[in-house]
This record gives structure tokens, C-alpha cells and sequence, in this order.
């Protein structure tokens, strides 16, 4: 854990070589959220599990600087780089082909294991998220960190620094509010 400290300060100061040892470190939680995330969407993004974490970190060296306090802010942060990524793909998909039919979109808890998410679903659910952040961001991190990354209650709490409860209310909110505003 000191490792771990000493290699988040160096992340802070923009030292590259931290980022490097950090995101080794962190590689196989990395690679599971990243695996848990593209589980049923892989034929829409045509990410793997290897292509979504290494362009994450690609995006970690070209931010520089990585403002995270602990461990599990840099999950978060890895959350929110990951669904820029996918969002990023989906969009440069839809500019080589145009067209396609609506599709009604479903956002819940088990989505992640019970459907195939569609590059619509990825783009109405970013755009109500970006719509979403300008009322209230806490909510927006804990869609992130759930949605997004697969992270637990317990994860999103210590991230954010707030209770359990706090996270399911929020989670509550922020899906009638995400399907009000995809519906």
C-alpha cells in the first residue's frame, strides 16, 4: 500500500514513469471492470478487454497530470476515462455510417449482465449523463462507476466518500431521471 501511495503522489506530480508502475499495478482490476463493462457490447464497440485498457492508459499519459487521492479514486477516474473511450468509439462509428432505427433504451442494474448494450444506448445514455451532470455530478460519478466500470457500493462509496445508502439513493435518482430523459 505504501508502493501504491508513493506511485499515486508521482501520478500527481505528472511524473510518467509513476503513471507506468501505477497502471501496472492496478492492471488486473483494470482489466476486469474493462472485461465486466464489454461483456455484451464487444460486436458494437469492437473493443476487447486488452484494446479498452490500453487506450485508457494512453489517455491517462496524454492528461499528464492524475489528480487521485487513493486507490479508489483512481478507479474512478479509470471509470470515467473508460466510458470517455467507448463513448469516443461509438461516436467515430456513427461518422463512417449514418442512419439506423430508434431504439428503446432500458437502464437498470443488471444491464450490464442481461443485455447487449447498442451504440444508440451508449450515445442517448452519454448525452443524458452530460445533461444529467449539470443538476447533480455526484450522480453522474455513481452512474459512471456502476454502469460504466462495474464497480460495487461499497467501492463507490469509499471513492466519493460517502455512505452505501447515499450511493443507492443516488443510483435510484439517477436511473428514473436517465430514463425520463431517454424515453
Amino acid at each position: 500500500m505504501n508502493d501504491l501511495t508513493t506511485l499515486l503522489d508521482g501520478a500527481k506530480q505528472g511524473d510518467n514513469a509513476a503513471v507506468d508502475q501505477l497502471f501496472a499495478a492496478m492492471y488486473p482490476e483494470l482489466r476486469q471492470f474493462a472485461h465486466a463493462r464489454l461483456r455484451h457490447s464487444e460486436q458494437i464497440t469492437l473493443l476487447d478487454t486488452t484494446s479498452l485498457v490500453h487506450e485508457s492508459y494512453l489517455r491517462f499519459l496524454k492528461a499528464g497530470r492524475v489528480e487521485v487521492k487513493d486507490q479508489s479514486h483512481f478507479l474512478a477516474y479509470a471509470s470515467c476515462v473508460m466510458r470517455s473511450v467507448i463513448v469516443d468509439l461509438v461516436r467515430q462509428r456513427r461518422t463512417d455510417r449514418r442512419g439506423g432505427g430508434e431504439i428503446h433504451v432500458t437502464l437498470d442494474t443488471g444491464i450490464a449482465e442481461s443485455a447487449h448494450v447498442s451504440e444508440d444506448e451508449i450515445l442517448q445514455i452519454n448525452e443524458a449523463l452530460d445533461d444529467l451532470a449539470k443538476v447533480d455530478a455526484r450522480m453522474v460519478k455513481v452512474v459512471e462507476m456502476r454502469y460504466f466500470a462495474g464497480l460495487h457500493e461499497q467501492d463507490i462509496a469509499a471513492s466519493l466518500g460517502v455512505t452505501e445508502r447515499t450511493v443507492r439513493r443516488d443510483w435510484e435518482k439517477a436511473r428514473l431521471l436517465l430514463r425520463e430523459a431517454l424515453e
